[in-house]
């Protein structure tokens, strides 16, 4: 499971590699953590629990990056180890449970902050590993 950041000339673009579609989303979570701060400075010193729903695959994605955005910026919490799972009974609903601690910008070495992730060339392949592709808008 990695991530690597594709050529963008003004956002942050994103492609995720994994063997399922929770690591997949793990990844995408920590990608966004690692976007706005240092991840490797974040401890894990408290969990969160976060749940999100969607119709489909990409509005899970698209709502999962947004959550990880305001649990981040807005709610003050650096997320740094993932555990999702996802399951599907006529919508599709991710539980995670997130480990990291309080943002402290001075620690975690703030790098950029992101507005919003976008529907624009979001990608999501699951024939063979995961590959996840998404663009934020930084």
């Amino acid at each position: 499971m990695t991530y690597r950041n594709l050529e963008h000339m003004t956002d942050a673009f994103i492609e995720v590699t994994a063997e399922s579609l929770e690591k997949a989303f793990e990844t995408a979570g920590k990608a966004v953590v690692d976007t706005i701060l240092d991840i490797k400075s974040v401890e894990k010193k408290s969990r969160r629990d976060l749940k999100v729903r969607a119709g489909d695959l990409s509005d899970l994605l698209y709502n999962w990056l947004e959550e990880m955005i305001i649990l981040t910026i807005t709610d003050g919490f650096a997320g740094s180890a993932f555990d999702v799972s996802i399951t599907k009974n006529g919508e599709y609903l991710l539980e995670a449970k997130i480990s990291g601690e309080e943002l402290d910008f001075e620690k975690h070495h703030f790098k950029v902050e992101i507005k919003a992730p976008t529907m624009h060339l979001m990608e999501i392949k699951q024939d063979g590993p995961v590959v996840m592709r998404f663009l934020l808008d930084l």
